[in-house]
């Protein structure tokens, strides 16, 4: 593993040595400092180190801190690895003006401490903070400055703020084992988590933190393993902004990849931020590297929870606000959410298996935007799920519905049935009130530039009642061949439609059978002839059939199991 960790490394670096670094206007360092850093270890020290300890651009802004910018949450990630790890490269004056910055900014919690005037982030945006450091706390950028004003605080001996600093980042930690994160398994932000506590992780003196940072990134990785797979990133998740439906493509898969591998494509435009793990000693548990290479026996069904966004506020941890069901083939994995799609979150993804482009993607959603394929929703959207069988139904009235799939996948209509051909995987596609009109070549050219190998089949309501579709999915293993599939689906496989009218459908597959009533919020779901209890759901990983593998994580039990591989981790409390 970590000779395949270093080849990746190295071509990392290779690829992104000599670029155009930027500069460091507002926050900026986001991308320019890690392509500096970068640099520095492609060979070009000199020209990386004086971009490094340059004078800050906003430098006449940062006076309070000796024009040092210790204001963005994106700035700060790279200020803590700038002088930690490259900090015997730069100038010693430099390095000494720093330290007294950080003794500066971190008397007393820089949160608490105002400019005369408010920031703003970006135009026309709610981001505003008066505060000595970035405000924002989307879960990212909270790690992001809670490990920087901690890493600081101790480096200058600022012992209370270090003390609130530790609480803070070991409260958030512990959610994380308790109710998993707010922020969950996003295909942008995931990666920008992890480069954060990696800087705890490596500069960390107190063991306890370290400890807990490990923790953190263990959670992390784990979490990212479950949706990672072979280059891709998929299933359902929050904030994600449909640009992470390619190999590659997913912010999250450039720091995932360069731990997890197991690709047939390298990364062809790697993350600049990757040097915070090239240059870290963290490494992942061996049980997590084999989660992400699927190495468990296969299929299984596992039933996840993800708490609210803000699950910090006063009642934010009752329950859970997302049902998801993740579905495991040898070919495919599939992830739903009861609710849908909708506002930042994707809960429709599927990812098949494609030999040389590592996987294909199959995403459904409600709405008329093709550019927003993962996220986009008109509201309303009611899913079941049981083990490959799914039944997705909207109550709007001439309701769009758009899939997205690639070229490659061969499509033939028979008896009503629309049959997708994937290279290993398979598709019956069932109509429910629901016209399928082909594929939509205006909305394909919209995604032609990001997409170029996919497109966009566009079908519509028919009004009335609710409407949607049937999917039964099925594979070699479980199916036999292709001509058997469509033959066995024709044969056996039945939609029940004799009570739309009070919205309930109900799908028989060729092995299975899945059922939904339509209602706002949460449907009534019958998986295999048995209503599910939501309250049963709770859990933050568990596998339907009652076993831990491979990984369990109770609700509020403080505690991750991960069995894959021939490895166990067992993580949190004990």
């Amino acid at each position: 593993m970590e000779t395949e960790f270093q080849l990746r490394s190295k071509e990392v670096v290779k690829k992104l040595a000599a670029s155009n670094y930027g500069n460091t206007a507002f926050e900026s360092e986001k991308k320019s400092y890690p392509k500096a850093m970068i640099d520095f270890l492609a060979g070009n020290q000199q020209k990386a180190i004086s971009f490094l300890q340059s004078e800050d651009a906003d430098a006449k802004s940062h006076l309070h801190t000796l024009g040092i910018d210790f204001y963005s949450g994106f700035t700060l990630k790279g200020q803590v690895r700038k002088y930690f790890y490259f900090g015997k490269y730069l100038d010693p004056a430099y390095r000494q003006r720093m330290k007294q910055a950080m003794q500066i900014w971190t008397e007393v919690d820089p949160l608490t401490r105002r400019f005369p005037n408010r920031q703003q982030f970006w135009a026309n945006s709610t981001d505003n903070c008066d505060s000595w450091v970035d405000c924002r706390n989307t879960d990212n950028l909270k790690a992001m400055r809670e490990v920087a004003v901690y890493l600081f605080a101790e480096e200058t001996g600022n012992e209370a703020t270090r003390k609130l600093y530790k609480e803070r980042i070991i409260r958030n930690v512990r959610t994380l084992y308790n109710i998993g994160q707010g922020e969950w398994d996003s295909e942008n932000y995931l990666g920008h988590a992890l480069t954060s506590y990696v800087n705890l992780y490596d500069f960390a003196k107190d063991p306890e933190v370290k400890s807990v940072a490990k923790s953190a990134l263990d959670w992390f990785l784990t979490s990212g393993a479950l949706k990672y797979w072979r280059g891709g990133f998929g299933g359902p998740s929050k904030r994600d902004y449909s640009g992470g439906n390619c190999v590659w493509c997913s912010l999250a898969t450039h720091e995932l990849g360069l731990y997890f591998g197991d690709s047939p494509l390298t990364d062809p435009q790697p993350s600049p931020d990757s040097v915070h793990l090239i240059t870290s000693s963290y490494r992942p548990p061996s049980a997590v590297v084999a989660l992400a290479r699927k190495q468990f026996q296969k299929p299984v069904e596992l039933l996840n929870s993800k708490p609210t966004y803000e699950n910090w506020k006063p009642g934010g941890d009752a329950a859970p606000e997302f049902y998801e069901t993740l579905y495991f083939g040898n070919t495919f994995q599939l992830g739903t959410l009861a609710q849908g799609s909708g506002g930042d979150w994707n809960g429709f993804k599927m990812m098949t298996y494609n030999s040389q482009r590592g996987v294909d993607y199959f995403i459904a959603a409600t709405g008329t935007d093709p550019t927003k394929i993962s996220s986009s929703s008109v509201g309303g959207d009611n899913i079941a799920q049981y083990r490959n069988l799914v039944i997705w139904l909207n109550n709007q009235p001439k309701v769009p519905f758009q899939f997205f799939l690639p070229k490659s996948a061969k499509i033939e209509i028979n008896f009503g049935v629309t049959f997708i051909r994937y290279e290993k995987t398979w598709l019956a596609l069932t109509p429910i009130n629901l016209k399928i009109e082909g594929v939509n070549t205006a909305a394909t050219e919209k995604i032609r530039e990001k997409y170029p190998d996919d497109h966009i089949l566009t079908a519509v309501g028919n009004g009335g009642t609710e409407s949607g579709f049937a999917l039964e999915i099925a594979e070699n293993e479980t199916h036999g061949d292709w001509n058997q599939f469509q033959q066995s689906v024709l044969a056996k496989s039945r939609l029940n439609l004799s009570q739309i009218k009070d919205g309930i459908v109900e799908y028989q597959g060729v092995s299975g059978k899945v059922k939904l009533q339509y209602q706002q919020g949460l449907p009534k779901v019958w998986r295999n002839g048995s209503l599910h209890d939501w309250q049963n759901h709770y859990a933050v990983y568990q596998n339907a059939q009652g076993s831990k593998t491979p990984i369990y994580q109770g609700w509020k039990q403080g505690q991750i199991e991960v069995t894959a591989g021939g490895y166990k981790l067992t993580q949190g409390r004990q």
